[in-house]
């Protein structure tokens, strides 16, 4: 009979130079005539020239492996645990599916590649919430490498730097709180005053008075008293002393009408 003749240029390992040997001789993946390639594939091993090492052993590893299984389809055939016989080129045959598999996968990739270039993307066809979106933050790559002490050194450093923030002087000021003092209340403290004192000076008024706010407030309520026509003053000179005389000054004298007297904000 005579010999097949074949060619092959280019491969990529054992498992694609026995790919190409069944596609060139047009064989059956699920059923190999094993002893044949087992010869084509040996012929082309004895002729190998690459000096690579490594690629060697490979090829020689996989010879060694057909060998095996040539010899193997000459004794009777293993059974399964079902009683099924076992084919011992079925390991071999998984794994030249696997390869055509990422074989066929790789070409269509690197079409695709070569198609990139004439390929082009209108600009802005991206929803803005899409570009807006970041993926949720990964806990475990954030705390990766963190540990106890790692943890208690950056608590002391956080708690030294707020003890440096402090302002040594002003943090021990104390809090000063602001009495609101009500205008309407002081004009009837000073009309009351008024009616049972008659007549008076202002200074005789407030001399029991220390704070400010409160004296300037108790001017305030004398000068809204006068324009209610509850009072008089007299004052000789500018910043003398204010002579105060009350009007009527009966007891059943109706109270005057405070509602819209803004109260005043010290």
């Amino acid at each position: 009979m005579e010999r097949l003749r074949y060619k092959l240029d280019v491969f990529e390992g054992p498992l694609d130079l026995l790919l190409q040997l069944i596609e060139k001789n047009k064989i059956d993946i699920y059923d190999i005539p094993i002893a044949e390639i087992t010869e084509q594939y040996l012929d082309y091993v004895n002729r190998l020239e690459e000096e690579d090492l490594d690629i060697v052993s490979d090829f020689l590893v996989m010879a060694a492996t057909l060998l095996e299984i040539k010899s193997r389809m000459l004794l009777p055939r293993e059974l399964d645990e079902e009683g099924e016989e076992i084919d011992p080129r079925a390991e071999l045959v998984e794994r030249l599916l696997e390869y055509k598999k990422y074989k066929y996968i790789s070409r269509i990739l690197r079409e695709k590649e070569e198609d990139a270039d004439r390929v082009f993307y209108r600009s802005g066809a991206m929803p803005e919430e899409v570009l807006r979106y970041t993926p949720p933050l990964d806990l475990t790559e954030l705390l990766k490498g963190l540990s106890l002490e790692k943890l208690r050194e950056a608590l002391e450093d956080l708690s030294r730097r707020q003890e440096e923030a402090v302002d040594r002087v002003r943090s021990k000021f104390g809090v000063i709180r602001r009495e609101r003092v009500s205008l309407s209340g002081r004009i009837r403290d000073v009309l009351s005053y008024a009616r049972r004192h008659g007549r008076f000076s202002f200074r005789h008024m407030i001399r029991k008075k220390e704070d400010r706010m409160d004296i300037v407030v108790s001017f305030l309520a004398v000068l809204e008293l006068m324009k209610m026509g509850k009072i008089t003053l007299m004052q000789d000179a500018p910043f003398s002393d204010m002579d105060i005389q009350v009007v009527g000054g009966e007891e059943g004298e109706r109270e005057p009408d405070l509602t819209e007297v803004e109260e005043f904000d010290g």
